[in-house]
């Protein structure tokens, strides 16, 4: 399944008994960050199972009361810490997504300056993918795959190629947006993140030969 509510649940039973016995600003993070993306679990899927990107979820079946308190517990961990960690910053990108009450408002330039900070802590390619999408939303595509094509790494992770394959879509060059989502689709055999691939593809059109 695209989600394991179960597991989840569990995590974070796990990771507030942690920040019960050891507090601090980024287990307090934590938690939060757990819970802003827990509450968004029942709209990550479609009655048939289908994968629903964030931009299209039905909003209205996110969980206000986990999102206030995830709310509750980021200003507890941001409160009189001038250096947060990463924890604390992913923290506060999902909560961005979380407290917009609809895709287009979205404070984008808000998650690409949060990530030109977490990629200070934590450079990892993943993380200068992520940000690459957050600066896709502000500067454009075209910057973003940029961004995309210079980190190395990825080659087996098959979201590096959907991403890449979403900015080509979205560049206009179906052709490549097309090979690219072909590789991502070798590279993942979760059913829903199939079928959210192929959809895409379809999306690209026929292509002229």
């Amino acid at each position: 399944g695209l989600t394991r509510p179960d597991l989840s649940e569990e995590a974070i039973r796990l990771a507030r008994l942690v920040d019960a016995a050891h507090p601090t600003p980024e287990t307090r993070a934590l938690v939060a960050l757990m819970l802003f993306h827990h509450a968004r679990a029942a709209a990550r899927e479609a009655p048939d199972g289908a994968l629903v990107p964030l931009g299209e979820q039905d909003r209205t079946r996110w969980d206000a009361a986990v999102i206030a308190e995830a709310n509750r517990l980021l200003a507890a961990a941001a409160a009189g810490d001038d250096r947060p960690g990463p924890y604390q910053l992913q923290a506060a990108i999902a909560s961005v997504h979380a407290n917009a009450a609809r895709p287009e408002d979205t404070r984008w330039d808000d998650i690409a300056r949060l990530y030109d900070g977490l990629v200070v802590v934590a450079p990892t390619p993943v993380i200068r993918l992520n940000r690459a999408v957050a600066y896709s939303m502000t500067t454009g595509p075209e910057v973003a795959l940029a961004q995309v094509d210079a980190l190395t790494g990825l080659d087996a992770f098959h979201l590096f190629h959907a991403t890449r394959a979403d900015l080509l879509r979205r560049l206009g060059r179906s052709a490549d947006a097309v090979a690219a989502y072909r590789i991502a689709l070798t590279l993942t055999t979760n059913g829903a993140e199939r079928g959210h691939l192929h959809r895409r593809i379809a999306e690209c059109g026929p292509l002229r030969r």
